[in-house]
């Protein structure tokens, strides 16, 4: 099987779980490290998948990589090739299919809930959390808009668009791929940011965060479970 490829755009927002779970599957993945400078593959054909991770940057910046990622967003869309991101990641699915991607009205960082949709694509997508309050985990001040025949899967109160589906290609606002030591160090990292805003409702401090992990990682870990269920499944073989 060909790997799915993930590529990375900051040195400390990596697969996390997500490349867990390709592991488990016995699905193979490469790395392509955008970061530290790997070119951008000029086609898509050679992967099963294409995931996109989080970064700090907006797709809106004049960055070399970005116009060259959209182009191969669209080429791997344009052949069924399912395309997966995460908060940046999905911000880049959105642009590369037309959406716009803009300031949120606030920054959610830390734990939040979501609602599920429970219509049929839904359902599909998210089983039995159809419907449901979901825990994600966020950081993020921009968000995306939904592109031309894509569905909402699930927003809340402080950012209406949380997920999109569009055949089998998924694009989130959220950070499901979260491990421990990943939030223990974005709390660290960006420890600024998060005091900045700390008077918002949308926005947790890094003890909270941390002390939200025994109890929410899990749920989130089941999440993400089925949504990365689904997604594996259009994989092409």
């Amino acid at each position: 099987m060909r790997p799915v490829a993930i590529f990375r755009h900051s040195p400390t927002e990596g697969p996390g779980y997500f490349a867990i779970f390709l592991e488990t599957h016995r699905i193979p993945w490469t790395l392509i490290a955008l970061d530290e400078g790997a070119p951008v593959p000029e086609a898509a054909d050679a992967y099963s998948g294409l995931c996109f991770m989080g970064g700090p940057m907006s797709v809106n910046d004049d960055l070399p990589w970005i116009a060259p990622v959209c182009t191969l967003i669209r080429a791997a869309v344009a052949k069924d090739i399912p395309v997966l991101g995460h908060c940046l990641g999905g911000q880049l699915l959105s642009k590369a299919l037309g959406g716009e991607v803009r300031q949120n009205p606030v920054k959610e960082i830390g734990w939040s809930q979501v609602t599920a949709g429970s219509d049929a694509l839904s359902r599909h997508w998210l089983g039995d959390f159809a419907g449901q309050d979901l825990t994600v985990f966020e950081w993020h001040g921009e968000t995306f808009s939904l592109p031309a025949g894509a569905s909402r899967l699930a927003g809340n109160d402080h950012c209406a668009n949380q997920m999109f589906a569009l055949g089998p290609h998924l694009g989130m606002q959220c950070h499901t791929e979260m491990l421990p030591e990943m939030i223990a160090c974005w709390c660290e990292q960006w420890a600024e940011e998060a005091a900045a805003v700390a008077h918002l409702a949308s926005v947790q401090s890094p003890a909270a965060m941390r002390a939200g992990i025994p109890e929410r990682l899990p749920a989130m870990r089941r999440l993400a479970d089925q949504l990365y269920g689904v997604w594996i499944t259009g994989l092409r073989r």
